[in-house]
């Protein structure tokens, strides 16, 4: 039953190919660091595969067939394509759906303020995070800042060698007696998270200096006052390019594993499909997962729903009931992480049951925590076509719980979709350090899963 090490089977093509894969994703998770990044590359390689927009479509009214692809942008925030199949879509879809959204600091609406002669941002944590591992490392902005007008100000501040970074001090270790006896989650608190900006006083400025200077360089690069933070979106996350991990190069560290090599994934899965699928294939790019799925970008909206109907009415006669069949009768890997076993936190997994790197990509039956509350739980025989599926194809593969029984658990979107009565289950790559600013993933997992996203989406 131990699944082998997948690096174990690979010749010299395959490790090309796995080194190819994995350059393009090392590229795509350093330049896209937050889901409207995201959703822009997403946008812009499905384009340039000859996807259109899906409102275009429905303004051209031309009847779709078999081949067709559109594509969805909600927001700039989620993305959802479809590669028509040849079967009606009241048939069913085979969709793979993952998250871009990751952990980070938000930067707060109001968050400007002086002390002691710093100029500091509040922020207010995204998804769970340790705070503790937020302090004392480089951090740059992204985001973007709206106008009352309507101009929209991209911002990207600590990316360039040449520009510079900003952070969050730590109190150093010689007057840190109280904070080493508190419990981790206890040693920095979330309103602690307050980002240094500057600390320079700008010459004449009487009344918080600093903060004057930090406004008037907003003001002369950006075109921004302090008022536009009322509608902006500014994210902090770690700054830097994502690396090779390891002496011999077989991991990669970054930002956003969770859940971004998932969606990567899937990309680079439909758009490696070689021949017109059976039926339609659906690709979801969701957003706030890491909240609850909430939101009108989050996968509790119906946005799927929504496309779905537009399709049927493109397909020829249009029904509600046409649209509930499609939902109720597709198939769905819900694309999300693991926990990667490490064997230096061993008592947190039961080793049997655990997600391994190197050993493929990852289904996990059921997620949830503490009795399965909140899972999906897939059937028996959904995972019969799934094992036929991967084993048909050669793709590495394991199954997976995330962690032992009472220690923990997590939530994915496959709960959600699975109330429109679709097959679901969860499936990803294992990552050490979850959630961390920085992760880690084994090239291998990247590429037997765009492997796997790629065979289910021909064959289920």
């Amino acid at each position: 039953m131990e699944r082998p090490n997948a690096w174990k089977s690979y010749g010299k093509k395959q490790l090309n190919e796995v080194e190819k894969e994995a350059g393009d994703y090392r590229g795509f998770i350093s330049d896209c660091k937050t889901e409207r990044e995201c959703a822009a590359e997403i946008v812009s390689r499905l384009e340039a595969a000859g996807y259109r927009e899906l409102e275009q479509a429905v303004k051209d009214g031309k009847k779709l067939k078999a081949g067709d692809k559109v594509y969805l942008c909600r927001m700039g925030k989620a993305v959802l394509s479809f590669l028509i199949g040849k079967q009606p879509l009241e048939k069913g879809m085979n969709i793979v759906g993952a998250h871009i959204d990751s952990p980070r600091l938000d930067i707060k609406q109001n968050p400007l303020y002086e002390d002691a002669d710093f100029a500091y941002a509040d922020t207010h944590y995204y998804g769970g995070i340790k705070k503790y591992q937020w302090v004392a490392r480089e951090l740059a902005l992204h985001g973007v800042v709206v106008k009352k007008d309507g101009t929209s100000v991209p911002v990207v501040i600590g990316e360039d060698e040449a520009d510079p970074v900003v952070g969050i001090s730590d109190l150093l270790i010689h007057l840190a007696q109280d904070q080493m006896g508190k419990k981790l989650s206890e040693g920095v608190t979330g309103e602690d998270l307050d980002i240094i900006l500057a600390g320079r006083p700008l010459e004449g400025a009487e009344k918080e200096p600093v903060k004057a200077m930090l406004l008037s360089i907003l003001k002369e690069k950006y075109g921004l006052e302090e008022e536009d933070f009322l509608s902006a979106e500014i994210e902090a996350v770690p700054a830097g390019k994502a690396r090779d991990f390891g002496l011999d190069r077989s991991m990669i560290l970054g930002y956003g594993h969770d859940d971004r090599v998932c969606a990567f994934a899937e990309l680079k899965a439909v758009l490696g499909l070689k021949k017109i699928p059976d039926y339609t294939c659906c690709c979801m790019f969701v957003d706030k997962e890491e909240i609850g799925s909430v939101g009108a970008t989050g996968m509790r909206a119906n946005y799927l729903e929504n496309a779905v109907a537009e399709l049927t009415a493109l397909e020829g006669e249009y029904s509600e009931l046409k649209v509930r069949r499609a939902l109720q009768n597709s198939r769905m890997l819900s694309c999300d992480v693991s926990a990667g076993y490490d064997p230096l936190y061993a008592s947190a997994f039961e080793k049997k049951n655990a997600a391994y790197l190197g050993r493929g990509v990852c289904y996990n039956k059921f997620t949830g925590s503490r009795g399965k509350s909140g899972s999906n739980d897939a059937n028996a025989e959904y995972m019969g076509k799934i094992r036929k599926i991967m084993d048909g194809n050669g793709i590495a593969w394991q199954t997976a719980e995330l962690g032992k029984v009472d220690v923990g658990g997590g939530g994915t979107i496959a709960y959600i979709c699975a109330l429109y009565g679709m097959e679901v289950v969860d499936s990803g790559v294992a990552v050490l350090s979850m959630h961390a600013p920085m992760e880690i993933i084994s090239k291998a997992d990247l590429y037997e899963a765009v492997k796997a996203y790629r065979a289910f989406m021909a064959e289920a």
